[in-house]
Order: C-alpha cells, then structure tokens, then sequence
C-alpha cells in the first residue's frame, strides 16, 4: 500500500509582481513505508542468522526473531562503529598534547572506553524498539526513489532538513539535560571528561545516550525519508558526534560563526552552560547560550598548556581531575 503525503512546495517565479514566491500544496506519492534497518536485518540473516545462529523452523519475518537480532546487530554495530571511528580519529586527528594537561584524568582513555562499552548495552534496549517499528512498516522511510515525484532533489532537500530538525531537537534535549534536577543524575558523567578525546564521543549515561539520539529516530516516524539515505545519516552523526571531541579546532574561516564544531564543544565540557548545539551555532544563539569558542581567541586548552608551561619550566602530567576552569584559565 502507498502513502500519500502533502508536501509544500516554494517556487520562485521570476517574473512575477509583487509575489515572487508562489508556494504550492503537492501531493507526493511514495511507495509503501519501508524500513531503514531492514537493509542491514536481512543482510545479518542471510549472511550469518539464517545459516549459522537460528533454527531453519524460525520464518524470518518473526517479531520475537526479529528483536532478538536487532539487539546483536544495533550491539556489534554499534561498538564497530564507535571504536573504529573513534580509533581513527584519536591515532591520526586529535591532538595527544591535548593529554598532558591538568584536567586529563590518569587512565582517561581507557576509562572512556571502558564507560562506553557497558552503556551501549543498555542504550540498545528502547533503540531496539524504535527499529523494530521502523522494521514493521511504521515509518516514512521509503525505498525507490524513482517513484517519488521530487525524485533526488527530495533526497537531498530530506539530508538538509534531517540535519537542521535533529540539530533544533537535540538542542533543547541537551539543555534539558543541563537542568540541575536532571543533571547529575543522567548528564554529569558526560562532563567528567574535561578535556575530551574521540572515545569520549559516546561516553553516556545510557539513558543520556538515548535521550540525544531520539531526534534521529523520530524525525523518520514524521517526514518521509530515503532508507539507505537514513543509514548513511546514521552513521554521519555517529562520525559527526566522534569529530566534535576529537580536539581538533580547525574549522574555515567562513564556517565559524555556523558550525558547532570541537572548538566549541570543548568549552562546552568546561564551562557547562554554553555551546549545546550539535551541528550549527544557530539555536545556542537563539537561546542565548552561544559563546565564542576559546580556541580562536588563541586561550584554548593547548594554548593555555603552553603558555604555563613555557613560563614554569617542563611539567609532568599531574593528573588533576579536581581544576576548576574560570575565563578560559586553569585555578
């Protein structure tokens, strides 16, 4: 069965007084609502499950199977996912001077990762849910773009609005977070990494973990979405969320006063009330929470490190995890 979707159209008409923009009500036709981790289900069965794990007796389609495998396949995927990309990152991205620091705790890698692999179990549980209504047909994700009318300018107007309506979504959801009734409970454990390496990027409280990644699971049950589009995004913003602790604070120049990128998420590991967004700075200004990342005011962690440094000789990493950070400077 197909689904019929109102969608709004804006069309510039280029001769036209004094309305330029004609919008316009287009129905959109899509095939039936398809599954994104349906793609990545009947690969593990065919490949693996089918073969080697399930009795020949247990039809494919059954929910109960159903569950049971996107419990191993969101499990292995996930950690494959995040320590591959976290790995990359830390061995040819982040900077390890970054490690000899006050505030970088002593073992901090290996207690990030380590926080990291017993939270995704548990994140996987509610996760699990949400892809198996995706699996069950209660999306809008869909599979043939050719049977779309809007074909791939949908495609590619849909990457644009997943990003800026998850970007909007995990915005207040962070800040949400930050609430003193909610924040040592869920969120602190997040701020224990002061100084940030790419294997913190997935560092959650469980519950804190699922929370943020709501927005990408929900924006598929709401508006129409290419599935292999959806698994591309997925791992995007598993990659996207690696890059912003990775602390590299490089940006170009034109894309500073818009991307949230590392800069400004590790001032927000620091000074806690500022730089909530994921992707772009624009609801951080709107809500007020915006501030200018340290790094390209040259008072960034690595600066400051040096500079102390320089002027007291050669230090050793003490390993302090009880600094207090004020105005960008170590007390």
């Amino acid at each position: 069965m197909s689904t019929v979707i109102p969608v709004i159209v804006f069309e510039l008409q280029l001769y036209a007084n004094p309305y330029p923009v004609l919008v316009s009500l287009v129905y959109l036709q899509l095939p039936a609502s398809g599954e994104g981790m349906d793609v990545v289900l009947r690969y593990a069965d065919k490949s693996v499950l089918t073969p080697y794990v399930y009795p020949d007796t247990w039809p494919e389609d059954d929910p109960i199977r159903q569950v049971i495998s996107l419990l191993l396949v969101t499990n292995i995927g996930g950690y494959l996912l995040y320590l591959s990309t976290a790995t990359i990152s830390y061995l040819f991205i982040f900077d390890k001077r970054l490690m000899d620091h006050q505030q970088f705790l002593e073992n901090q890698v290996k207690l990030e990762i380590l926080y990291t692999l017993k939270s995704v179990p548990l994140m996987s549980l509610p996760t699990v849910l949400l892809f198996f209504l995706e699996v069950r047909g209660h999306s809008k994700l869909y599979d043939d773009v050719g049977t779309s009318k809007l074909s791939w300018l949908f495609v590619l107007t849909s990457v644009a609005t997943f990003i800026l309506f998850t970007d909007m979504c995990i915005y207040w959801i962070h800040r949400f977070l930050h609430h003193r009734s909610i924040y040592k409970y869920i969120h602190k454990d997040h701020h224990r990494w002061k100084v940030p390496t790419p294997y913190a990027s997935h560092a959650f409280h469980p519950l804190d973990g699922f929370l943020q990644s709501c927005p990408y699971h929900i924006y598929v049950f709401l508006f129409p979405l290419h599935k292999y589009t959806y698994l591309a995004l997925f791992v995007f913003v598993n990659i996207w969320t690696v890059s912003i602790h990775d602390g590299d604070y490089r940006v170009p120049q034109i894309l500073k006063p818009v991307v949230n990128g590392s800069a400004h998420h590790t001032d927000h590991h620091l000074f806690y009330s500022y730089n909530y967004g994921q992707f772009f700075t624009l609801w951080d200004r709107i809500g007020g929470s915006f501030r200018n990342p340290s790094a390209f005011e040259g008072k960034g962690l690595l600066e400051e490190m040096l500079k102390a440094q320089a002027s007291k000789g050669p230090q050793t990493n003490g390993h302090a995890s009880n600094g207090i950070v004020k105005n960008g400077k170590m007390e």
